[in-house]
């Protein structure tokens, strides 16, 4: 069996690890917060000093950071994955980041001798700990092949998009698609709130027919029980929208939809929520209901 790496333990990295743990498989882990590397020891995992030690004993590398800044420092930065990794081995990056970096981050390993997929997920907390995660994936066709095993573990809608990078493109219109709907849903239900309807049954109702999603569903269930703990920080959405708004200048075109869904996001910042769910965007448009004149 190949040795696993896995370095990145948030909400999403240690649910991972358990399914990869579960399976049978070693796991060296790694993460800047102590505490969840020992966690995840007392799980069956590995633990490692740093990214280093991970690579040098590892085949093949996950990774599942916050941003493109984290991934640069886990791959290139002191004691990072560069320094121990060995040729021939494969780097797998789960986080959501920059497509255009990635590219650059594929060939710099390349140059190494290191094959690597971009393989960003959806599916938040709840995808990673039930391991139907949607997998996005860009990098050759063996390559994916290869991982595809592993990727099973964790994932259900498993994808190869196209060479490097297309993964996280694929991610950055998920992204898209997802803020748009969260907006959507919390004005409709922020609408039948106001009108004096009761926003669960409206959202029972609309569950069965086209309005129905899974925004709707879980995030929609969110927003009415008030539970902004989060399954994916706003603070990582607006770093994706960020991302999508910056790709959009690049390629001459308008993301309007987009744009007000991060300025919502901006606006439940404000409130020092940038670290609740995103279902919190609800919270944007309650306030601005209270101070609307009839």
């Amino acid at each position: 069996m190949a040795q696993l790496g896995f370095i990145g333990l948030g909400i999403m990295g240690k649910p991972m690890v358990g399914h990869l743990l579960a399976a049978g498989h070693t796991v060296r882990v790694y993460d800047l917060v102590e505490a969840f590397v020992k966690e995840m020891a007392e799980k069956g995992a590995v633990a490692c000093a740093n990214s280093r030690e991970v690579a040098s004993q590892s085949d093949i590398i996950i990774v599942m950071a916050p941003d493109t800044p984290d991934v640069n420092a886990v791959l290139f930065g002191e004691n990072g994955v560069a320094e121990g990794v060995k040729p021939g081995s494969i780097v797998v990056d789960m986080s959501s980041i920059s497509p255009i970096e990635t590219k650059v981050f594929a060939m710099k390993l390349a140059d190494l001798g290191v094959e690597m997929l971009d393989a960003p997920v959806s599916g938040g907390q709840v995808g990673a700990e039930k391991a139907i995660l949607s997998i996005m994936v860009g990098g050759k066709q063996e390559v994916f092949d290869k991982i595809k095993p592993y990727f099973e573990l964790m994932g259900k809608n498993i994808v190869l998009i196209g060479e490097n990078g297309a993964g996280q493109t694929c991610k950055v219109a998920n992204q898209i698609a997802v803020a748009v709907t969260i907006a959507a849903t919390a004005e409709a239900l922020t609408f039948a709130s106001k009108a004096g309807a009761d926003p669960a049954k409206v959202r029972e109702a609309l569950m069965g027919g086209l309005a129905g999603s899974r925004i709707m569903e879980l995030l929609g269930e969110r927003m009415i029980a008030r539970n902004f703990q989060p399954g994916f920080r706003i603070r990582l959405h607006q770093k994706d929208l960020n991302l999508a708004l910056q790709s959009a200048r690049s390629l001459h075109m308008s993301i309007p939809s987009t744009a007000i869904a991060q300025q919502m996001f901006n606006a439940v910042e404000a409130r020092d929520g940038t670290d609740f769910d995103h279902s919190a965007m609800v919270l944007a448009l309650e306030e601005l209901a209270k101070h609307t004149v009839a």
